[in-house]
């Protein structure tokens, strides 16, 4: 509610799923195509789009080719290699309208609560617009959702404007000002150069530097698209190409013996690219190519070479008045501060009020974000994550995993319907068994080369990158197999005699 005050409306539907970004959307057409039309999709915000709604920072654009980031079922005529912001938001519009899923969307209602209600067998969701009580519950927040904040002494006394990329501040002419950027992961690589022209002074805070690959960004022939709706055979091709070059890179990635071609490349770009020698060798990473994000860019290096761009090699220790300190000792005079320094990966907001059958899901997640296939936590019944824990990698688009995982959570969600069980929730050691499995294999990959990437999203535990190939991820998300699951069944009774307030028992499988 616009107020803040939370409505005392109750609600009913067989699906609530949480949040309306790439993965919300793709889930209501998903659920729909599988038989499910009582969806409900309940979104904080005012309008759809997730990530690409809330980043609008300039030069915001997609990393993976364009061809690669859009469902499989709504091929969009796009008009660079590599989209930017606006042009994904406008391809979410559309094909939420197309499919008629703002019908099924709840635009300003924030969850505050979600709790399994045992004895009912259902879900019963607290928001600001009211309860809503469901079968199943669908958590579609997305993993790059909350800003990281970085505690730097003096940074609240700053007397100039302080924001973080996420939320950028377009009040706020950068024209002619002085302008500290803290951090050099992909954002700052994407919007660095668009504020070098307008700044009259950039300095460029950088703790660790980024293996960056050129980005073969390019505009597409306007008559592109016209000519696959003709020949979608070609447009299959393109797709294919574009999948199998990322497959192809991210081989090195999980064998690092194979390594050295793209840290060559990766080499000669940074040297073709900055002439200067103190400043390559501060933007050369000392750990393996992978071990931390990927990065394309074609236009971060030279942005970095111009006359009013300087970069210090070194994280930001402290900032009093309106100078910015260094570790090194360094100091630079700043009116206005971004904070580029990324997002809590995988940490669900939510988290915290999500309560399964012995605690939050904070809780179940202390020492490990586990999850069976990325999807199912068990304690949390009828529950299922879209992107969740482990599931991605340096190369694999999103919309590939995502539909994979979809068809895997319709599939759980027919077999609960047609075996006439209340309930099923993944066993303890089916998911151990998997996370033990995962992360051994992990140990072998280059994503665990440095500890400290952002993959790692608690102490010393990679909890997003999936250890093998995209191909296996999808034939294990395309093989749903109901051993994995406990099935809460009705006991037998009396014909007629309503099933939802008998008692129920246990199963290993449904009968």
């Amino acid at each position: 509610m616009a107020d803040g005050s939370i409505s005392n409306a109750r609600h009913e539907a067989e699906v609530a799923v949480i949040g309306a970004g790439l993965s919300g959307v793709a889930a209501v057409i998903a659920l729909r195509r599988a038989g499910f039309g009582d969806i409900v999709v309940l979104e904080k915000s005012g309008r759809l789009g997730g990530t690409w709604r809330d980043n609008t920072y300039p030069g915001c654009g997609c990393d993976v080719p364009s061809v690669l980031y859009e469902y499989s079922f709504a091929p969009h005529s796009w008009s660079r290699g590599f989209a930017d912001r606006s042009e994904i938001l406008d391809y979410l519009d559309t094909t939420a309208a197309t499919h008629g899923v703002n019908e099924a969307i709840r635009y300003d209602t924030e969850v505050l609560s979600s709790r399994w209600e045992p004895e009912a067998h259902r879900w019963n969701l607290q928001t600001t617009t009211g309860t809503y009580t469901t079968r199943a519950v669908i958590v579609a927040t997305g993993p790059w959702h909350r800003p990281r904040h970085p505690d730097i002494p003096g940074l609240d006394t700053f007397p100039g404007t302080v924001f973080h990329s996420a939320r950028w501040n377009h009040e706020v002419d950068l024209a002619g000002q002085r302008v500290a950027v803290v951090g050099t992961g992909a954002s700052t690589v994407q919007f660095l150069p668009e504020i070098q022209p307008k700044a009259a002074h950039v300095a460029v805070f950088q703790s660790t530097p980024q293996w960056v690959l050129p980005k073969p960004d390019y505009p597409l022939p306007p008559g592109l698209h016209h000519f696959f709706e003709h020949h979608p055979a070609a447009r299959r091709a393109l797709r294919g190409l574009h999948h199998w070059t990322q497959e192809a890179i991210g081989v090195p990635l999980r064998h690092p013996h194979l390594l050295r071609p793209l840290e060559t490349l990766a080499r000669f770009h940074l040297r073709t690219s900055v002439r200067d020698r103190v400043l390559r060798r501060a933007l050369t990473p000392e750990y393996r190519f992978g071990g931390r994000r990927l990065i394309t860019s074609s236009t971060y290096y030279p942005a970095l070479t111009r006359a009013n761009v300087r970069l210090h090699p070194t994280r930001v220790a402290a900032v009093k008045g309106s100078d910015v300190i260094g570790a090194d000792g360094t100091l630079t005079r700043a009116d206005i501060i971004i904070l580029a320094t990324g997002y809590h990966i995988g940490d669900i907001p939510l988290a915290a009020h999500l309560h399964g059958t012995e605690g939050t899901l904070a809780q179940t997640w202390a020492d490990n974000r586990r999850a069976y296939l990325g999807t199912s936590v068990s304690g949390y019944p009828n529950l299922f994550l879209l992107i969740g824990p482990n599931l991605l990698s340096g190369t694999t688009a999103v919309p590939t995993v995502l539909e994979a995982q979809l068809r895997y959570v319709t599939t759980a969600l027919n077999h609960l319907r047609t075996s006439g069980a209340f309930a099923l929730d993944v066993k303890p050691e089916a998911e151990a068994a998997h996370q033990q499995a995962l992360h051994k294999a992990l140990r072998n990959t280059v994503y665990n080369a440095t500890g400290t990437s952002y993959y790692f999203g608690l102490p010393d535990i990679n909890t997003f990158c999936w250890p093998w190939s995209t191909a296996r991820l999808i034939k294990r998300l395309n093989s749903f197999d109901p051993d994995v699951y406990t099935w809460t069944l009705p006991l037998p009774t009396q014909a007629g005699a309503d099933r939802d307030t008998l008692p129920t028992h246990a199963s290993d499988r449904p009968q």
